[in-house]
């Protein structure tokens, strides 16, 4: 299927790298007409997957996959279906168990996620257009795990050595250009991210970066959610132009859904982890902000970012927030906190006794809740309906264009390495160059940049505005958790992340099944800041009572 679908040489047995290099064409991919797809979701009954278009505009896919793509390729046909069913559906500690027994090796397993990256990333039938860049340094960076395991094979490492991981595209990365999906940040070039350092130091090999909702979604006004002018839209493997991604860490939750790497980083400012994980039945932990570093991740607001693993097990992504954490003295909110998990393995705690807040709204119209709230009651947990107060979220938008308004051209002058590439100083320069060329820029538009630029809300009113807000979004939950002592309250996919925003609370997001249409969706267990133990035991014990995920059917082979 591979060999056929990338035009590439299989036969006779005959998959060496030297003979895969005479095979590479020409071009690997030709941009189509996608005018028959977008004709097919014009009466979508989502006005925003009504799209103008599919694939980019900008963005010539040759240059992101002809340079590993002989190495990548070079993978046996034979060896990766042995090698499909020692990786798929297994957790990273399993991962590890194998190449310490010499089943596999991390080079194998790098060329693996590879090989599915091309093999379906190139066809126009089963893109996801996912994918933003790979790095070339990856399989180098593999096989120099594999020589430390042969030369030190006792030594204690991480469990996230030697695992390939993908980035959302608004974390900077030195071997790769950091965009957030726009024109103006197409040749943006940094250092590494203060997570990604952590990330290598730990051992992790980064696979290379995915798409995302341009600017963090932060951009246009009711638009797709997953678009972005470099990528251009992604798409949910579930249901191609049928079920949206969620936002704005659309790649990172769709790459981890169709099996492009071990894991991914995404981040959130309200939902943007939380949405693309239930949307593609994938785990996605919103951290307390400052338990995770930001220095580095091209921002929208300074009060509420925050990056976050996402994963296809409960177990992988505590992995990942802990390879991620350390104290960072550049970031201003940042905590010098206790190690909060056990990096190596999330143990699952009993459910009897726990109790957790319900929303009966939800409950009443919603059966894959109601089921899994039944699931938690068998369990012997406690379940309690909550009515959490009247909050006034008035002026959200507010602090996030004061805030974007100050941090964008922070990060801009203090990241940026080749300012003479990066034409844009602040927000009233990256609506000027967007106009330049809007259908190609910004063919939602841009409303959202504009109404920073419209906002004239004072420095005195805009600290008065966070203090309400971030007040609201305390109480919202407070009161019903010291009414009721709960252990965690239960929502669903991004319905309450405003709130969970706003208070600062950490948020799980773990898979609970499938709606008739086969679109998925998550259970989101909310809790107390630095709870993040707590909240993924609780959520590996409800995975493991209710197993529900599984590939999407077009992306199992």
């Amino acid at each position: 299927m591979a060999c056929a679908a990338l035009q590439f040489s299989c036969k006779d047995g005959n998959t060496s790298a030297d003979r895969a290099r005479e095979d590479v064409p020409e071009r690997i991919w030709e941009p189509y007409d996608d005018a028959s797809e977008v004709a097919a979701n014009a009466d979508h009954p989502n006005r925003r997957m009504r799209y103008k278009l599919i694939q980019s505009r900008v963005t010539d896919k040759n240059d992101i996959f002809r340079p590993l793509y002989a190495e990548a390729l070079s993978l046996d046909p034979a060896r990766y279906r042995e090698l499909r069913g020692l990786i798929l559906g297994r957790s990273i500690p399993e991962i590890q168990e194998q190449i310490l027994g010499g089943t596999l090796t991390y080079e194998e397993l790098t060329r693996f996620f590879l090989y599915r990256i091309y093999t379906y990333e190139l066809p126009h039938a089963t893109t996801l257009n996912t994918v933003l860049a790979i790095n070339p340094n990856a399989l180098e960076e593999a096989r120099k795990k594999d020589e430390v395991l042969r030369l030190v094979p006792d030594a204690e490492r991480h469990p996230v050595f030697g695992m390939p991981v993908l980035l959302k595209d608004n974390i900077d990365t030195e071997s790769m250009p950091t965009t957030a999906g726009a024109v103006a940040l197409q040749e943006n070039r940094t250092e590494d991210a203060f997570i990604v350092n952590q990330l290598q130091m730990n051992g992790a090999v980064i696979l290379g970066k995915v798409n995302l909702s341009e600017w963090a979604y932060y951009f246009c006004d009711g638009c797709p959610v997953g678009y972005s002018a470099l990528g251009g839209q992604t798409l949910n493997p579930y249901g191609r132009r049928q079920f949206e991604t969620g936002g704005s860490s659309s790649g990172s939750g769709t790459a981890v859904a169709a099996g492009y790497a071990m894991g991914a980083v995404g981040t959130e400012t309200s939902g943007s982890i939380l949405s693309p994980s239930s949307q593609n039945s994938v785990v996605g932990l919103k951290p307390t902000v400052s338990l995770l570093s930001r220095t580095g991740i091209v921002p929208i607001s300074s009060t509420l970012d925050t990056p976050g693993p996402m994963a296809r097990t409960v177990t992988d992504a505590a992995i990942l927030l802990d390879a991620m954490r350390g104290y960072d003295s550049e970031d201003p909110v940042a905590l010098e906190t206790p190690t909060l998990i056990n990096g190596h393995r999330v143990e699952p705690v009993a459910l009897a006794g726990r109790r957790f807040g319900i929303f009966e709204a939800i409950s009443e119209s919603d059966s894959l809740y109601r089921r899994a709230i039944r699931v938690l009651r068998e369990a012997g947990a406690e379940i309690i309906p909550i009515t959490p107060p009247e909050t006034d979220l008035d002026g959200f938008s507010k602090l996030l264009n004061g805030d974007m308004r100050k941090d964008l051209p922070a990060y801009l002058q203090k990241r940026v390495r080749n300012r003479d590439a990066v034409r844009i100083s602040d927000v009233a320069d990256l609506v000027a160059f967007n106009r330049e060329d809007s259908l190609v820029r910004a063919p939602y538009g841009q409303a959202r940049l504009e109404g920073i630029l419209g906002d004239t809300t004072g420095p005195e009113d805009l600290e008065a505005l966070k203090a309400r807000l971030l007040a609201a979004g305390m109480d919202y939950f407070t009161v019903p958790w010291n009414a009721h002592q709960l252990d965690a309250v239960l929502s669903v996919n991004n319905r309450h992340a405003a709130y969970a925003a706003l208070g600062r609370h950490p948020a799980l997001c773990v898979p609970m099944g499938y709606r008739e249409s086969g679109e998925p969706a998550g259970l989101t267990f909310i809790a107390r800041p630095f709870q993040e133990k707590q909240l993924l035991e609780l959520g590996r014990a409800f995975e493991m009572r209710l197993p529900v995920r599984r590939m999407p059917e077009g992306y199992a082979d």
